[in-house]
C-alpha cells in the first residue's frame, strides 16, 4: 500500500503531512510510558509484515496489520506506523520521504478507526465468539479503509490514476481476509494471556 514518490500532487502531499502530524501529536499525548515496549514491538511487527509486498501499479499489496495496531494501541498507532514507514523508506526505498505523510495517514488513521470498530462490535457481541468477530472485523476494516484512503489520494492527485486506484483497492480484498484472520487469532491469544492490553 506504499505509494511511490513523484506520483501525488503537492496539495495531497501537504494534506497528508499535516494530518499525519496531528495524528502523531495525538498519539504521543495518549501514549503511556509503560506502553513504549508494546508500541515498539508492534511497530516492528508492522515493519516486518509489510516488507513482503507485490507491486500493483504505482502502489503495492502486502500485509498491513494496521487494524491490529489500532486495536492494541489506539492513537499511538500513528507514531508506531510512522517509525516503521520511515525506516522502510530509508533502508529499502519503499514509498519515500515525500509521501511518508500520506502513507502514514492512510494506514494509521484507518487502524485507529478499526480499533474503534473493534470496541463497538465487542461491546455489542459479548462473549468469546463476539470477541473473535470483532477482531476479524477490525483487522479487515483496517486494510479496507487503508486501501480506500490510498485510492482517494491517487484519485485526488490525477484523474488518470483512477483506474490504478480501483485496481489497488480490489487487489487488497484477499489481504483484508488474511489480516482479519491474523488479527482474530492474535486478539484471541491476548484475551487469554493479557486481556488488559485491549482496554475494553
Amino acid at each position: 500500500m506504499h505509494i511511490s514518490e513523484g506520483v501525488l500532487s503537492p496539495a495531497v502531499l501537504g494534506a497528508g503531512a499535516t494530518l499525519t502530524s496531528l495524528g502523531v501529536a495525538a498519539g504521543m499525548l495518549r501514549l503511556d510510558y509503560d506502553r513504549l515496549m508494546t508500541v515498539a514491538l508492534l511497530s516492528a511487527a508492522f515493519f516486518v509484515g509489510s516488507l513482503v509486498h507485490i507491486p500493483v501499479g504505482v502502489g503495492s499489496v502486502h500485509l498491513v496489520l494496521n487494524g491490529l495496531l489500532g486495536i492494541l494501541l489506539g492513537w499511538a498507532a500513528f507514531p508506531a506506523i510512522l517509525t516503521a514507514l520511515a525506516l522502510q523508506a530509508f533502508l529499502f526505498q519503499y514509498g519515500g520521504l515525500t509521501v511518508l505523510g500520506v502513507n502514514t495517514f492512510s494506514m494509521a488513521f484507518s487502524g485507529v478507526l478499526a480499533g474503534y470498530a473493534y470496541k463497538t462490535v465487542a461491546r455489542c457481541l459479548p462473549g468469546p465468539q463476539g470477541q473473535k468477530a470483532a477482531a476479524f472485523c477490525g483487522g479487515a476494516l483496517g486494510v479496507a479503509l487503508a486501501g480506500f484512503f490510498t485510492a482517494m489520494a491517487l484519485a485526488l492527485s490525477d484523474e488518470n490514476f483512477l483506474v490504478a486506484a480501483k485496481l489497488l483497492f480490489f487487489a487488497h480484498l484477499p489481504v483484508m481476509a488474511l489480516d482479519g484472520l491474523i488479527t482474530m487469532f492474535t486478539v484471541t491469544l491476548i484475551v487469554l494471556v493479557r486481556p488488559e492490553m485491549l482496554h475494553l
